[in-house]
């Protein structure tokens, strides 16, 4: 019987063992897409305890704690922190198949030198090493960060965010890791929610301009773009329920904006219109400035009108929508191409059924441009499980040219999540040395090492350019 996370786990060949020890355990990290907090991360904040950092803001484990029908109280409530880390460590012993279960004992041993099991009779023994750690000198944001070996980190930002502590990070020499903004529109282009008005008004501020109309609007992006793009920022991201396709004359999509702007809420059908031209537009600007545009789509959000009412967005109710078009994905960067605006592209869908479809798509849309030009991107959310990554891998490989592919990302809003790039590059390297396990490769280590060291890090420094400290 093999050891629970030994020193090779998930590694079940020699060839796997190579090339995870002495080729990805040492690459460095870029974390194109997460959710951490700038402003922690300048002050350098230092959390009093494992459930600050840990459980704090973190979704994927409020839902598992929730299926184990542990009260609110204890998740997002007002019972005390160490309480509910017990109903975690409780609920964690018996998540036997959840990647939780894998994700927390490789946090636990990076971090806190943990290397036993997290359960209901161990909790008070972590709360209290772990708690430790957490007080003791390089145990901050920035040493956290440090541990993982990060070299950059894109946040995610609003047009209307002033970059303030963006800033300060770029001034700051003591701080070594590249920490730059990512454009995230969505509030400006979700014209049928019904704080569009307000959103705009705060537009119209950080922009200094009015928006009476969908050229001002689109003027008024264009000036946040290189508002962001002074700040290092070179790629987009955002949410979609699907890609769209829905072109229409340049008079419509005014009528459409300028009735919103009356008050009038868009049909479903004005909705994709409105959302189609608001694309092409962001593209276009994108493909000007040599930006990266990611696609996340396939997300039903929201879906517990009582608890969004009480909680909010991403606290833990949205779901896997089987409603993602790939002919409108297509012509969507078809339209883009024919007109010389289809800047580099990561398309990314929660469903995985969807994988096959995604990486036909991008063989019609590759160059010379770059090398993996039109990008599926990692398994993501629901999907970044020992399954839902080696799915993503092999669809990738079946279809398209997996040794360009730009890897990992977090998508966390914990410091603490970067094991989660270990547990993708073990299942790399697992697959690897699986496929030449079985003939399938031949042993040509030299070319699989350089394979192994782009996917976990040289393609993302290849593909989106940043500029590091």
């Amino acid at each position: 019987m093999k050891a629970f996370m030994d020193k090779d786990f998930l590694l079940n060949t020699e060839a796997a063992k190579v090339l995870y020890h002495e080729v990805a355990a040492k690459c460095p990290i870029i974390d194109y897409h997460c959710h951490l907090n700038p402003r922690e991360i300048y002050e350098d904040i230092r959390y009093e305890n494992i459930t600050q950092v840990w459980l704090g803001g973190d979704h994927y484990k409020w839902r598992l704690m929730r299926s184990a029908g542990v009260p609110e109280k204890y998740i997002t409530g007002d019972s005390t922190d160490y309480e509910k880390f017990e109903k975690y460590a409780e609920v964690l012993g018996k998540a036997i198949g959840n990647p939780l279960y894998h994700w927390s004992h490789l946090e636990l041993r990076r971090f806190f030198g943990y290397e036993g099991i997290l359960n209901k009779n161990t909790a008070k023994e972590v709360w209290e090493i772990a708690n430790a750690k957490l007080q003791s000198a390089g145990y901050t944001s920035r040493g956290l960060i440090a541990m993982s070996n990060v070299e950059t980190i894109c946040t995610t930002d609003d047009p209307v965010d002033s970059l303030e502590w963006h800033e300060k990070m770029a001034a700051d020499e003591t701080l070594k890791v590249t920490v730059l903004p990512a454009w995230r529109p969505d509030k400006a282009m979700n014209l049928e929610k019904d704080t569009y008005l307000e959103y705009l008004a705060r537009l119209e501020a950080a922009a200094g301009m009015k928006i009476a109309s969908f050229a001002d609007l689109k003027a008024a992006l264009h000036a946040r773009l290189d508002f962001f793009a002074a700040h290092g920022c070179s790629l987009s991201d955002h949410a979609l329920n699907y890609v769209m396709y829905a072109p229409a004359s340049e008079e419509e999509v005014e009528r459409i904006f300028k009735a919103r702007l009356g008050g009038a809420i868009p049909t479903a059908a004005e909705e994709m219109t409105f959302k189609f031209a608001f694309m092409t537009f962001v593209a276009a600007e994108y493909a000007k400035r040599n930006w990266v545009m990611q696609l996340h789509y396939g997300c039903q959000r929201d879906n517990n009108p009582a608890m969004f009412r009480k909680m909010g967005a991403d606290t833990g109710f949205d779901c896997v929508d089987n409603y993602a078009p790939s002919g409108q994905t297509a012509h969507f960067l078809g339209y883009l191409e024919d007109r010389g605006e289809l800047p580099k592209t990561i398309l990314y869908s929660l469903n995985t059924n969807d994988n096959a479809a995604i990486d036909s798509i991008l063989g019609c849309f590759q160059n010379d441009t770059a090398v993996g030009r039109i990008q599926h991107g990692s398994a993501w959310w629901f999907n970044d499980h020992f399954d839902g990554m080696s799915e993503q891998i092999k669809s990738l490989a079946n279809l398209g040219y997996l040794a360009g592919f730009v890897g990992m990302l977090t998508d966390s809003r914990s410091f603490l999540s970067y094991p989660r790039h270990d547990y993708f590059r073990r299942i790399l390297c697992r697959i690897f040395g699986e496929w030449v396990e079985k003939g399938f490769y031949p042993e040509d280590m030299e070319t699989l090492k350089e394979i192994v060291a782009d996917i976990s890090y040289g393609n993302a420094k290849r593909y989106f350019n940043f500029k590091t400290k």
